[in-house]
């Protein structure tokens, strides 16, 4: 960590030369006698990802910013405020791959106490810093395996631990709990011995069954979504807990946030009503499809399945409340008279249980880019292929 970066000359540099390419400035040569243009390229680079992935880091003035692969590969401050939630007041908590810290610094805002653990001594330099310039004055701070530092404590020491598994290893990317560093599979029983509650955060990519069958006392799994992109699956453990786990889906963002929970048995025995597109579409948060939540969605909110397998959803209504996109229809077309019209279409296009991928089709019907008129590409109940032409609505 190089302290010189701090100073106000080269802080005020990286501010006017905000909008400028990392790249180029990498290449120039630095006026600065102690600090590399390489330097100035990388703290460029991660403040340009910062402005609205951690705008308090942002915003804050004296934060040093680490690598752009950390910045990436950390919480945004709306998942991390989330997760913040999901804790008890005034509980201990170890944080046991720490990172640059945006986890620990929200815990912190709630806990009583938070461990920091960082294998990678300058990444915990670093979160240890930037804690300090925002005045999180109870985090400690380890730089060093926090495995072990968990091993030398007693039990109950921690009510909480908290861990973001590496899914990079040796360079490969992974996402299996089982593949990770650490491996999960292999240590959750020493977890659960030390602190009654352990959350883990898992790649979005991960099968939810697949892994609660080799969880143990799984009791929530939350599933959270960030404008409609799936960021986060996280599992919650709890030491006793034998039960069925209830799974969470949270849906973040601006304009429209929503939690929809429910246990996979409901899922398994929810009964779907089915029809041909009316008046509206609905297309569901990506979190309740990546949650398997389809049959449900059809029952609580007594709207329609278009088919089984093509996981959009119709009614006569608007429902406003519906957790997902809402579309007005204009009109419905079996797909063999679509390809007979002679419109010049402008549409976001979207391919559901079709064929054909959503490249294929806007090369072969020369579809042209538009933000607010969409083109659903599906099968339909009666197993013919269908063309949905909508508006969007939210």
């Amino acid at each position: 960590m190089n302290k010189e970066i701090l100073s106000h000359e080269v802080q005020d540099f990286l501010k006017s030369h905000f909008k400028e390419s990392s790249r180029e400035v990498a290449l120039k040569k630095s006026p600065f006698a102690n600090v590399s243009s390489s330097e100035l390229a990388n703290q460029l680079e991660s403040l340009q990802k910062s402005e609205k992935k951690l705008p308090l880091w942002f915003h804050t003035p004296g934060i040093y910013f680490p690598p752009s692969l950390s910045i990436e590969q950390a919480s945004s401050e709306e998942t991390a405020l989330y997760k913040a939630t999901l804790i008890s007041e005034n509980t201990s908590l170890v944080d046991l791959t720490g990172g640059i810290g945006i986890d620990s610094y929200y815990f912190s805002k709630r806990a009583k106490k938070v461990l920091h653990c960082e294998l990678n001594p300058d990444l915990s330099e670093i979160a240890k810093h930037n804690a300090e310039v925002l005045g999180a004055k109870n985090i400690e701070f380890h730089a060093g395996d926090g495995l072990k530092v968990l091993e030398e404590q007693s039990t109950e020491t921690f009510q909480t631990i908290y861990l973001d598994p590496s899914r990079r290893v040796k360079t490969r990317k992974v996402f299996m709990l089982q593949d990770c560093e650490p491996n999960i599979i292999e240590i959750q029983k020493d977890l659960l011995e030390k602190a009654p509650i352990v959350i883990i955060k898992a790649a979005p990519l991960l099968d939810i069954t697949l892994s609660l069958t080799k969880l143990l006392n799984t009791k929530e799994v939350h599933i959270i979504s960030l404008k409609n992109e799936c960021k986060e699956v996280l599992f919650i453990l709890e030491r006793d807990f034998t039960s069925e786990p209830i799974i969470k889906v949270v849906g973040l963002g601006k304009d429209f946030n929503f939690e929809f929970q429910f246990h996979q048995q409901e899922e398994k025995n929810a009964i779907a009503d089915y029809s041909l597109p009316k008046n509206y579409l609905f297309d569901p948060d990506v979190a309740l499809l990546k949650a398997g939540c389809f049959k449900l969605l059809s029952e609580r909110y007594a709207i329609q399945k278009i088919h089984p397998n093509t996981h959009l959803y119709t009614s006569e209504n608007n429902l406003k409340d519906f957790p997902g996109r809402r579309f007005k229809i204009n009109e419905t077309f079996e797909y063999k008279e679509f390809k007979k019209k002679k419109i010049d279409w402008s549409a976001t296009i979207i391919s559901r249980n079709f064929p054909l991928s959503v490249a294929d089709l806007r090369k072969k019907h020369r579809v042209m880019e538009s933000s607010t008129k969409y083109l659903f590409f599906c099968k339909g109940l009666d197993e013919k292929l269908y063309v949905v032409h909508a508006d969007r609505l939210a």
